[in-house]
């Protein structure tokens, strides 16, 4: 059965919440078969699919067709939309472009930052909206570790409790000190949910190509537990290979029904 906003907010401080990003149709089919409750289709996407250098490539019409994939592969499961860079620069383009989100097959959004107007004003039309503090990596100058400092640590303790004053029935702390997170996160009646943040956030998240080795750089707090990218590269040898050996196809018993290329 797919979980709504309150059940995740029933889980805060019971049961630690898993979720993993997802961009396509078979590996949303494998999260969901995991029974994982979460998915985030974030605008990492840009970057670990796309090739872009930054999420603030990725646009609206890109979150649109990868929501719906993912929505294809998992139908019971609750999916979060990324709102992309610029597309929530007041309350009614938000409101705009996170229906366009909802309609692809989201259940909820996210956008990044203490957009508080924002925010009240989604929660108050019906769209369930996920905060975003810490590292925001749409207008980050680099990736480091933020909230290290007593100053930096006490504004993105306040962006999480307006974040949640706002509305958010949850919130993603992203690359802070673990000790900040903690506190964080005892602080909010709703689940924080970590990535690089430490063992005390009610949840974490993992971008799904990390997860699976997929590409040639992974965040330092980030795990793998396989490397895909070295069984593409074994794949392809071996097919190339067999071609031009003349292997294949011929090792192949014929198949007489549809094809697919």
């Amino acid at each position: 059965m797919k979980m709504n906003p309150q059940d995740f907010v029933a889980m805060k401080g019971s049961k630690p919440i898993p979720m993993l990003t997802a961009y396509t149709c078979p590996v949303a089919r494998s999260i969901e078969e995991a029974k994982v409750p979460v998915i985030l289709v974030g605008d990492t996407v840009g970057m670990v699919e796309m090739g872009f250098d930054s999420t603030r490539d990725v646009t609206i019409e890109h979150m649109e067709y990868h929501i719906g994939a993912v929505r294809r592969g998992a139908k019971k499961t609750h999916i979060i939309g990324d709102l992309p860079y610029g597309t929530d620069i007041d309350p009614e383009t938000a409101f705009i472009n996170a229906q366009r989100l909802m309609q692809a097959g989201a259940d909820s959004v996210k956008l990044e930052g203490p957009n508080i107007e924002v925010i009240q004003h989604l929660v108050k039309c019906n769209i369930p909206v996920v905060g975003h503090t810490g590292l925001l990596p749409q207008t980050a100058k680099n990736f480091k570790q933020v909230g290290r400092s007593s100053e930096e640590a006490k504004r993105i303790m306040k962006e999480a409790q307006s974040i949640e004053n706002a509305g958010a029935f949850m919130v993603v702390l992203e690359h802070i000190p673990y000790s900040l997170a903690g506190e964080i996160t005892e602080a909010l009646s709703i689940p924080t949910i970590g990535i690089g943040a430490g063992p005390d956030c009610d949840g974490q998240v993992l971008v799904i190509n990390d997860a699976l080795g997929l590409g040639d750089y992974w965040p330092p707090f980030s795990k793998q537990y396989a490397y895909v990218s070295k069984t593409v590269l074994k794949v392809a040898n071996e097919f190339s290979e067999e071609v031009e050996s003349m292997k294949f196809p011929s090792n192949i018993i014929q198949f007489t029904g549809t094809n697919r290329s």
